[in-house]
């Protein structure tokens, strides 16, 4: 089985975040694609096989498939464009969240992908206490997003991930308005054996449209201030976003299973 790991959202390796791809003829069973992906121990591990009119894509954990990833697709995406359809411009991912549209875009990859709702939820004590600061507003849709007004709060947050994985969402997003671009971010999903994501793709389906309506534009830029560190630019259309990044790959190997 071939295996390639790129870091995506960002142009060097040792940045952005890790993701591993497989490329397959045919799926394995489901019990084999999580002990691969628990081996991994990368925030995700894509597994990719070709169909008739694109290729069909799922996502693991290291304890649970999800619905939506945008780093991996990305780095899926990368690996698919440079090694094995060198003069498409596009491809169709067929996924849990439905139809995924990427494409090349000058050097960077665009993905697009269904936009989340910011539902408005009440700011409570339990999210004080988990992230160690009160956030001025929180909103829900697959993950709590909690907006903050200082980027230092976010940047120096230390979460007490026990009380952030009893918060409601699957994962908890922290974004601020930044200095040097629109919005830093940074995002926990300890529910899922992720204590920090190191660049969140996905939850810029969320991040963005929150952005955009504040800011009154439809193209926003944005950083994942994580060790690691990662930037995109999300233009809203419609209930869609599209998030254009890059990617470096990092290492291609065979797997022996």
């Amino acid at each position: 089985m071939k295996q390639y790991i790129v870091d995506a959202f960002t142009r060097e390796v040792f940045h952005g975040n890790q993701a591993a791809v497989c490329v397959l003829d045919s799926w394995p069973s489901e019990s084999l694609m999580m002990s691969i992906a628990f081996e991994n121990n990368f925030s995700e591990t894509a597994f990719t096989v070709r169909e008739e009119d694109g290729y069909r894509l799922r996502w693991f954990t290291p304890n649970s498939e999800v619905d939506l990833c945008g780093h991996a697709t990305l780095a899926t995406a990368f690996v698919l464009l440079n090694f094995y359809e060198p003069d498409a411009e596009s491809i169709t991912f067929h996924t849990m969240s439905g139809g995924l549209f990427v494409g090349r875009r000058g050097d960077h990859i665009s993905l697009d992908f269904p936009a989340y709702v910011c539902h408005e939820v009440p700011v409570t004590d339990a999210m004080a206490e988990a992230l160690g600061a009160r956030p001025r507003e929180a909103y829900k849709d697959r993950d709590l997003l909690l907006v903050y007004d200082d980027e230092r709060i976010v940047r120096e947050m230390k979460p007490d991930f026990e009380k952030v994985a009893q918060l409601d969402g699957m994962g908890v997003a922290v974004t601020a308005p930044a200095a040097t671009h629109d919005c830093t971010s940074r995002f926990f999903a300890p529910k899922i054996a992720i204590d920090e994501d190191p660049v969140t793709g996905s939850v810029h389906c969320m991040i963005a449209p929150y952005w955009a309506g504040r800011l009154g534009k439809d193209t926003i830029s944005a950083y994942q201030a994580s060790a690691r560190g990662g930037e995109m630019l999300c233009e809203l259309h419609g209930d869609r976003v599209v998030l254009l990044g890059q990617a470096a790959l990092f290492s291609t190997g065979e797997l022996t299973v």
